[in-house]
């Protein structure tokens, strides 16, 4: 949906189960529309679309295409983003690191993503940029060899020179984000900026990089590496890095008490991975792959009584409209901080989207009955917040 200042705001359809053209179609049909007469009935309303591989390869054949665009018009709905992340399987079963394969060392990569551009740079209504948000390269676990690294950056800029082709030929800004995560190869501002000036030095004075390669700043992950916005975003910012789409997310933290540590047992499940950083009293950082792996650690604190206990923040996307009953809390924090500097900033970014996938695993105390009302509590408490900041009309 359109909002002031150019922004446009959406939900990301990977919170849907669909694998398949048809089955994503179903869902837009069933759950996307019925939040629009919800929230936004009687203007144009957006949607962050994801699409696996499978269904982008549906989707592209000519007859599905001119329906998907047909049904667009008739129910005033319009696509700015994509979600280019998970390329196959994302519900149902077990995802974990698999969903950074293939990663960008491939040429499946990189055939996907141009795919995504190929068929979003013809779903864009005029004057409206277009995203598509990725994987930050791979994953780190996988030890991807010096070779292979320079493989992923050949295969981004071949993304780029690609993106900007596309755009030149049709008229419409479009631009990849690349999304950091925790213990992936881009997991910090920090990293992100050293790939940036890799990417600069390989090719120099070449414009099309800043104007069609950014970062999709998740505010879940951010948080969950304890950095602060005024401190990421801006630094990512000044270094000329483009923000293509921020994720308004939160994550979970907690305080990890022997009470609260069997809580977290609930978040614990078979088809994600939930990494946790954890920040102990002194400020030094240290992560664990998955929750099931921190919550397998022995508490120091029954030798230490006296000790502060470290914070935990783990990679669950929770609501960001439902409070949290204690001992949890969430980083919703860092997302208002966004919201802040893009309120005085807002040629910052203009793609939003709330990207709260993991209501299937949630644990029934933070679900709504169905998934309609979840999506619908998300917009309002969003929309609100947006408002109080001069980004949204009341």
């Amino acid at each position: 949906m359109r909002l002031n200042n150019g922004l446009h705001l959406a939900y990301s359809t990977n919170v849907h189960r669909g694998e398949s053209w048809a089955e994503m179609f179903g869902a837009l049909k069933n759950y996307t529309l019925a939040v629009r007469d919800r929230v936004c009935p009687h203007a144009p309303f957006g949607i962050g679309l994801r699409l696996s591989c499978r269904a982008a390869n549906e989707l592209s054949e000519r007859d599905r295409f001119l329906e998907f665009q047909r049904w667009l018009g008739q129910n005033h709905c319009y696509v700015f983003t994509m979600n280019g992340f998970p390329y196959g399987q994302f519900h149902g079963e077990r995802v974990k690191e698999q969903v950074y394969r293939p990663d960008w060392a491939t040429p499946e990569r990189l055939d996907y993503t141009k795919l995504l551009f190929n068929l979003l740079s013809q779903l864009l209504p005029e004057g409206v940029e277009g995203s598509v948000s990725t994987l930050p390269g791979s994953f780190k676990e996988f030890h991807p060899s010096p070779e292979q690294l320079k493989m992923m950056r050949s295969n981004v800029w071949q993304c780029v020179e690609h993106v900007a082709r596309v755009s030149e030929q049709t008229g419409r800004l479009l631009h990849l984000g690349l999304e950091p995560e925790p213990l992936c190869l881009l997991e910090s501002s920090a990293e992100t900026m050293h790939l940036w000036d890799r990417l600069r030095a390989e090719h120099p004075r070449d414009e099309r990089l800043d104007a069609h390669l950014g970062v999709n700043y998740d505010t879940c992950h951010f948080a969950v590496e304890f950095e602060e916005p005024q401190d990421a975003l801006a630094s990512l910012v000044n270094h000329g890095i483009k923000i293509s789409k921020i994720h308004l997310s939160s994550a979970l933290k907690v305080q990890p008490t022997p009470e609260s540590r069997e809580e977290l047992k609930k978040f614990s499940d078979d088809i994600y991975l939930h990494q946790v950083v954890v920040r102990d009293e002194t400020g030094n950082r240290s992560i664990y792959r998955d929750l099931p792996d921190a919550l397998s650690w022995p508490d120091p604190r029954p030798q230490n009584p006296d000790a502060v206990p470290a914070e935990w923040r783990i990679h669950f996307h929770v609501p960001l409209h439902a409070p949290l009953a204690p001992p949890f809390e969430n980083t919703n924090d860092h997302l208002l901080g966004v919201l802040n500097l893009l309120a005085e900033y807002p040629a910052i970014c203009s793609h939003l989207e709330m990207e709260t996938y993991t209501w299937e695993v949630l644990p029934p105390e933070l679900k709504s009955q169905n998934v309609v009302e979840q999506l619908v509590g998300e917009y309002d408490w969003t929309l609100a917040e947006l408002a109080e900041r001069g980004l949204a009309s009341r």
